[in-house]
């Protein structure tokens, strides 16, 4: 929604993988949401639908049996792209080389695929922004996994690999849990969308019982409420509050170039073969390994700033087309 959202942003094509839900359901998910949003005709593929090497492991309980919460959509009038994403990513950056900025917010098993069929497509892009992984920080998934780079972690390594050594402003920016549990997203938020669209308030009780589902009149709203307020509902059986941690948001606008962060070079390896600590990802901060730099790192970020550029743009959206 943000980026359909952002003046100057193009969304050139969108590619799905297994995560949170099947491939298919995201897919699905994607074209609703493009409809929703008047941006039907942006196309839509799914490439592999599991893991490189190990089984797929699903969370319908953090997001819902669709994947988008207590969300629901019209069945979208689009189809599913006939291409295979490894297709679409190769023949975007092969027609625009130096022009796409690739954004990864689920497992990377698609990009690994189209690296492994095109070796230069890190230096095709423009750039590469990553959701994925924690470093010094506990996981989300195990104790020291993040759930993105813990579907699929061979994908992620080899990922990481194809980047070593590559010109600073090629590598790959990550967005991990340390900077993206910071953006905390909380009722008033939502309600502060509701009310610059002009949709009149939108309360998201902390105490609600569960299940509630918005009564909103604007259908951009109504999406957004009832997405987060399951996302919400989740931390608060866990404890963690009535919140939803936007990870995704962040890395999003970190592409689109409208968040500040502050960074740093390092090389970064994910652990596959411990059935401990599988999924890892590790940072060399001391330079130990002795190898080139292969990713950029998010150390800090503007949550606040986040959350006012996030009403802002969603507003818009939601008066336009809710």
């Amino acid at each position: 929604m943000y980026l359909l959202a952002t003046p100057g942003v193009s969304v050139e094509a969108i590619t799905c993988t297994a995560g949170n839900v099947g491939a298919r359901q995201v897919a699905l998910n994607n074209l609703a949401l493009l409809e929703l949003c008047g941006h039907a005709g942006v196309e839509v593929a799914i490439g592999s639908e599991v893991p490189l090497e190990i089984p797929l492991v699903t969370t319908e309980e953090t997001h819902g049996d669709q994947g988008i919460g207590y969300a629901e959509l019209p069945p979208p009038r689009g189809h599913i792209s006939g291409r295979h994403a490894v297709d679409v990513w190769l023949e975007a950056v092969r027609c625009h080389p130096g022009q796409i900025t690739g954004v990864v917010t689920g497992p990377l098993t698609n990009l690994a695929l189209a690296i492994r069929a095109e070796p230069q497509l890190p230096m095709l892009l423009k750039g590469l922004v990553i959701m994925g992984g924690a470093f010094n920080y506990p996981g989300n998934t195990t104790p020291v996994a993040e759930w993105n780079t813990h579907v699929d972690p061979h994908a992620a390594k080899e990922v990481y690999a194809a980047y070593e050594g590559l010109p600073e402003a090629k590598l790959p920016i990550v967005c991990a849990l340390e900077t993206t549990e910071r953006i905390e997203c909380t009722p008033a938020h939502v309600d502060a969308v509701a009310r610059a669209a002009g949709a009149g308030p939108e309360v998201l009780e902390a105490d609600g019982p569960p299940g509630t589902r918005s009564r909103s009149g604007n259908a951009v709203v109504a999406c957004l409420s009832d997405a987060l307020r399951f996302y919400m509902e989740f931390h608060r059986l866990y404890d963690q509050g009535y919140v939803a941690h936007l990870h995704d948001l962040f890395a999003v606008m970190v592409a689109a170039g409208e968040a500040s962060f502050e960074e740093r070079l390092v090389t970064v390896d994910v652990e596959t073969e411990s059935s401990l600590t599988i999924g890892q990802t590790v940072a060399d901060l001391a330079g130990m390994w002795r190898r080139a730099p292969n990713a950029r790192i998010v150390t800090g970020n503007d949550p606040e700033a986040v959350f006012d550029l996030m009403v802002r743009r969603l507003a818009d959206l939601a008066r336009m087309h809710g």
